[in-house]
């Protein structure tokens, strides 16, 4: 298990507003693996995002599905440095229209 891995996994969950995954919406802001234990921290487009709590959980169930062998997964809301629109990816920003 790698954090490639666990990024592999995490471009399965969409964001439903835009159903895009959060990693090419920059939502990723560090994976660290200590040996079966995966810590994830994540990001919103704003604050007051109400789709938060919805992520986290979608963002822990598909890294236990990839990654079996984790014995603990945590993801964590972060809110520093905020999400810009520079964090997306091309692809993002393609579909998008930007």
């Amino acid at each position: 298990m790698t954090a490639d891995d666990v990024r592999e996994a995490l471009h399965e969950v969409l964001d439903p507003e835009v159903g895009i995954n959060v990693v090419d919406l920059g939502l990723v802001y560090g994976i660290e693996m200590q040996g079966d234990q995966v810590q994830v921290n994540l990001t919103m487009t704003s604050a007051a995002c109400p789709l938060g709590a919805h992520l986290k959980d979608q963002a822990e169930t598909a890294i236990r599905s990839h990654c079996p062998e984790a014995a603990r997964v945590t993801v964590d809301l972060v809110w520093d440095p905020p999400w810009s629109p520079e964090r997306m990816s091309a692809e993002a920003r393609r579909s998008l229209g930007w």
